[in-house]
């Protein structure tokens, strides 16, 4: 990883640099013993003091994503050295369920970027249209990972379904689990697991459609269709949780915003951007 000092970072050691970022103990057990570290292109310890503007190199572990490449290229929004923001069509899924499939989006992932190791951060349906986030390396998808987890990423969907009036803003926290009966489906359960989704706005687009702005706290398999479902306005064009007998979810996501854990840096991208 290649990178320069924020000035929040300045006179930090990279230790308490990435014990801020809450890298795993073992990561930074191994950082500590390497000596491939450098500031400033001069050789240095984990324990070294940094200043505003030095630049950083930290080695990563040499590991290789297992995805077949598919010799499409995917559609790039935000790339550093680190991370990158990618389209995902429609009709496409995001990963792989065995090392044969080569139509998948990591696999469009994988010949287009110029790195070994790609590997996303989230997921989304096959039906979804979207931005998605993809760890470059195994360090810097540990810290994503966690960032993912308490919440430090947003993630804006949107959603179209059917309704004579705009749907108020409201917070759906309601946990989901599998349907027993249907193993493609998730179901509101008790036993499930904790689902929180939040609809902050919305506006009729066309009579009897509402579009609404969505956003995630959690990343449960069908979340939004099933919250969406349970309060009775289900995605439009969703053959499992709505009455559609076509595959023409109404569903995207729409922007990711972040800061960035090296640089400090907000990234943001979005749909409108393209």
């Amino acid at each position: 990883m290649k990178f320069k000092i924020h000035e929040n970072y300045n006179q930090n050691t990279l230790r308490e640099i990435f014990q801020s970022l809450k890298l795993p103990k073992k990561d930074l057990h191994q950082l500590n013993m390497s000596k491939d570290i450098t500031i400033n292109n001069h050789p240095a310890k984990l324990t070294d003091k940094v200043l505003t503007g030095d630049d950083i190199y930290i080695p990563t572990p040499v590991e290789k994503s297992n995805y077949l490449p598919s010799y499409r290229y995917v559609q790039i929004s935000y790339e550093d050295d680190d991370l990158a923001i990618v389209m995902k069509p429609k009709g496409v899924k995001t990963h792989p369920n065995d090392l044969k499939e080569s139509n998948t989006l990591m696999n469009h992932v994988i010949y287009t970027l110029d790195s070994e190791y790609v590997e996303p951060i989230h997921r989304l349906d096959q039906e979804t249209v979207g931005l998605l986030i993809v760890a470059k390396n195994p360090l810097m998808k540990k810290i994503l990972d966690r960032m993912l987890e308490e919440n430090e990423i947003t993630r804006i969907y949107k959603a179209n379904v059917k309704s004579l009036l705009p749907i108020k803003p409201q917070t759906i926290d309601s946990p989901i689990g599998k349907d027993k009966f249907h193993p493609n489906k998730r179901r509101i359960s008790n036993t499930g697991q904790r689902a929180i989704t939040h609809i902050l706005s919305s506006k009729m687009i066309k009579e009897g459609v509402c579009q609404l702005d969505i956003k995630l706290d959690t990343g449960r398999t069908h979340q939004i269709r099933v919250h969406l479902a349970e309060i009775g306005h289900p995605v439009i064009g969703d053959p499992l949780y709505g009455n559609s007998t076509l595959r023409q979810l109404e569903l995207n996501s729409h922007k990711i915003e972040f800061k960035h854990p090296l640089t400090q840096e907000l990234i943001s991208v979005s749909l409108d951007d393209e």
